[in-house]
């Protein structure tokens, strides 16, 4: 199939899914199509079974072999989404919360890193699927981080107060660069054997994550002085697509966090660059095609998300294992969040069940997906990817469609 006709069957079923969610299941627009998603795969999959000469599924399995999923997130739908949703954060919000957003991101995703590893370790023994601990530490590391996509689709239907929002929006945006990070030098330690040395771990933070950041601060100041200058609309949706593109582009060439670099330009050209734009029109020029561009592309991720189960499920699918897995996850979170939490009480007030909203909406999605799809081919690869999978449609469907009525019962708006 060309190029052409795969974003045709992508975005043909997008339409198509979220029409029948509006229409009849009335879900949250991404939790639908990823419902719907992964109910028509299972379909598939069962008349698959049952009647293996029908080859039914060839079509969809024909598009998703083409993609490859984690080229397609980390270095396409990812900065556009990284910058559209860094639009919307308030930075005077976050840098009042910054000191926990900064723990949250850092130091939380190192110890839910460590708990998840050192449960799923103990707990593939314990179920007779022994796996090294160092692969369990991979798979720590992949599902740990907030992803920000998710939690940012989940504002978008669930009243939270401000500083909550900030804090959870602010992690999940920040998190990721860290994730990538840790999630690198233990899958490097894995494949390679030896110990990561911390003057090893520290130059690929400064290289990532200060490197991001400095490339996004250019990108978005530089985007920012361009359109207060301009009166040409499309001139300035043009340069806000370039400033996405390039910097994002040169992020990757020169190994620094393109996530990172994202967050930080949407922030300043969300903050700064719109407030200052020549005019009312220009502002809700910007904000509209960035909104609409978000939500076409947050289709086609959750669309893919409840599609893949049709690449996963041809490697060796373990959903048990996975189901077992998610109170581990949910614990390591817990514990992160917790931890953070009392050790900032001294300097920043927390409102009432900061600690469950952050657990149960600090959802994950298709960044651990991509992380696992990239892992490379050996035998802790089907499992891991399994798992992954299993927590991720989790927390997804089921935190994702729960987390309002917690809201409303331990931390009301």
């Amino acid at each position: 199939m060309s190029l052409f006709e795969i974003g045709a069957v992508l975005i043909g079923l997008s339409a198509l899914f979220g029409y029948i969610n509006h229409r009849y299941l009335r879900a949250p627009h991404t939790i639908g199509l990823v419902l719907i998603a992964l109910a028509a795969s299972l379909a598939l999959v069962l008349i698959e079974s049952l009647v293996p000469a029908a080859n039914v599924d060839a079509l969809i399995v024909g598009v998703l072999g083409r993609i490859d999923f984690h080229d397609t997130l980390m270095h396409g739908l990812l900065s556009f989404l990284l910058f559209a949703g860094a639009l919307h954060v308030d930075l005077s919000a976050l840098r009042r919360r910054f000191r926990t957003v900064g723990l949250m991101a850092t130091a939380g995703t190192l110890i839910s890193t460590a708990i998840i590893g050192s449960g799923t370790w103990l707990l593939a023994g314990w179920a007779g699927h022994p796996i090294p601990f160092v692969w369990a530490l991979v798979f720590g590391a992949l599902i740990s981080p907030t992803d920000p996509v998710a939690v940012l689709a989940l504002f978008k239907t669930v009243p939270v107060s401000p500083s909550l929002k900030v804090t959870l929006a602010g992690e999940s945006l920040f998190n990721d660069g860290v994730g990538v990070v840790v999630f690198t030098v233990i899958l490097g330690v894995a494949i390679r054997g030896g110990e990561p040395s911390v003057l090893h771990i520290g130059e690929l933070l400064v290289v990532e994550v200060l490197g991001g950041a400095i490339l996004g601060l250019i990108a978005g100041l530089a985007c920012r002085r361009a359109i207060r200058h301009l009166e040409d609309l499309n001139l300035q949706v043009l340069i806000t697509l370039a400033t996405v593109m390039v910097c994002y582009a040169a992020a990757i060439r020169l190994n620094a966090s393109g996530p990172i670099a994202m967050v930080v330009a949407g922030l300043l050209v969300g903050n700064k660059g719109m407030n200052h734009a020549r005019s009312e029109q220009s502002h809700a020029y910007l904000q509209h095609f960035w909104t609409l561009l978000d939500e076409i592309l947050n289709s086609v991720l959750f669309l893919l998300i409840g599609l893949e189960v049709l690449i996963i499920a041809r490697s060796g699918f373990e959903y048990w294992m996975g189901l077992m897995v998610i109170p581990i996850a949910l614990a390591g979170r817990w514990l992160s969040v917790f931890l953070s939490i009392m050790a900032m009480r001294r300097w920043e007030a927390f409102p009432r069940g900061a600690v469950p909203f952050l657990t149960w909406g600090g959802l994950r999605g298709g960044i651990a997906v991509a992380l696992a799809l990239s892992l490379p081919a050996n035998d802790y690869r089907p499992y891991i990817l399994s798992i992954t999978y299993v927590v991720v449609l989790f927390s997804i469907i089921v935190q994702g469609l729960t987390v309002s009525r917690l809201v409303r019962r331990f931390a009301p708006s």
